[in-house]
């Protein structure tokens, strides 16, 4: 356990390090002359802009990574974004989000026991969180060595009920692409990477409460003004381990994210 726990202490301070020098580099880099938004098309393009985000997602399949079926996921947030540089065609830009509330669905488990030897009888009980929700069913027949008594039955696990985890999570490395930047619509794309503490083990026990997580995305962001805006996006989103904890299946959701945007400081 100390070396495992050695393990995740390195690579959190690995992660950390290559996100401080990212954000260093990102933030270094020289923004488009500010010419091009005082010409006679001037772009629907912020250097510096905020939002707050909501997030949902009602379900979870083996989309490419992850294996646990049946998660939900609702987040509340903020980001940050800062223009790195532009042309007609593209804005690309920083993209950063912190999440307060970041909150997981795990469906639980369903035993029913069976039994048709000696005598007739069910039992039932409840078990943690499942990874999958489709009912498994498996005959089972022990003999008792003292009495010499033999039970017999079938054993069905299902999902039934479920239980949310609260935690927070924070994704300080994205980049993100804005098309057509002089338009009111503008069709974009991004991707984020990051991490995520739950005050419980998801998607199941033994899953562990750190998880790291990583996005991509495409949506449209429509501008009332030139400093608000609103962006609808879909995204596909990871959360797994990296296998620092004693099982990994992972999760992947497709994520609909709505946020509000709104420029300040220096355009």
């Amino acid at each position: 356990m100390p070396k495992q726990n050695e393990a995740v202490s390195l690579r959190l301070i690995t992660f950390h390090l290559l996100l401080l020098i990212v954000a260093l580099i990102l933030t270094g880099m020289p923004v488009a002359s500010a010419a091009q938004s005082r010409d006679n098309s001037p772009s629907y393009s912020r250097l510096n802009t905020m939002g707050v985000f909501g997030a949902f997602s009602g379900d979870s399949s083996h989309i490419l990574l992850g294996q646990a079926e049946n998660r939900r996921l609702l987040s509340l947030g903020v980001a940050y974004s800062r223009r790195l540089a532009m042309n007609h065609e593209v804005s690309w830009q920083y993209d950063a989000e912190v999440v307060p509330v970041a909150m997981e669905s795990d469906p639980l488990g369903l035993v029913v026991e069976q039994q048709t030897s000696p005598n007739t009888a069910t039992y039932s009980y409840n078990s943690g969180p499942l990874t999958y929700c489709s009912p498994i069913n498996t005959p089972y027949s022990e003999t008792d060595p003292g009495t010499g008594t033999t039970y017999s039955g079938t054993v069905t696990i299902s999902c039934h009920g479920r239980r949310w985890v609260a935690g927070e999570a924070i994704s300080p490395a994205g980049l993100r692409w804005n098309f057509l930047p002089q338009h009111k619509t503008q069709f974009f794309v991004g991707a984020h990477g990051g991490y995520m503490y739950s005050t419980q083990e998801i998607p199941v026990n033994g899953g562990g409460s750190f998880n790291f997580t990583f996005d991509v995305g495409a949506g449209i962001e429509y501008y009332r003004s030139r400093n608000r805006s609103i962006r609808v996006e879909y995204r596909y989103h990871h959360i797994s381990n990296n296998d620092s904890a004693q099982l990994n299946p992972g999760i992947d959701n497709g994520l609909i994210q709505v946020m509000y945007c709104f420029g300040f400081g220096r355009q």
